[in-house]
């Protein structure tokens, strides 16, 4: 999403292979995300000679945890440490308290950073996305 959100300024769409190859991902893997982003209406697909993905809304109204929970669902949000079906208030796992403090700082950030807030960051070259194309 941030690759892409980079290439939306100008308006372009980008195809399966440069995205993967852009943020150093396997192809078939990158596929089955922009599949569930396209689902959950976040980026837009067309085939075709001049077809490629985009995203589908203003990155300003894009949230990061929007796209965690499409490309993961909710388990970073309310899942347990230890990976434990039931661990709740009630009924905490050993590192419930401790794990629950850093999940809900975490939920905070995505809930409240934009995916322009990011894409303009790699855009200005304050951060990048793939190793080993730093150019300091």
């Amino acid at each position: 999403m941030i690759y892409m959100a980079t290439r939306s300024v100008a308006g372009e769409k980008t195809g399966l292979k440069e995205i993967a190859e852009a943020i150093n991902s396997p192809q078939a893997f990158t596929a089955k995300i922009l599949q569930n982003l396209v689902k959950d209406g976040l980026v837009s697909s067309t085939k075709g000679p001049h077809g490629g993905f985009c995203i589908k809304r203003p990155t300003a109204e894009i949230f990061l945890a929007e796209i965690v929970a499409s490309i993961d669902g909710d388990q970073l949000f309310i899942g347990c440490a230890l990976g434990l079906e039931k661990c709740t208030e009630d009924h905490p796992c050993a590192v419930h308290y401790k794990f629950k403090a850093v999940r809900d700082h975490l939920t905070g950030m995505l809930q409240t950073t934009h995916l322009e807030d990011v894409s303009d960051r790699v855009i200005t070259g304050l951060s990048f996305l793939k190793t080993g194309t730093n150019k300091r």
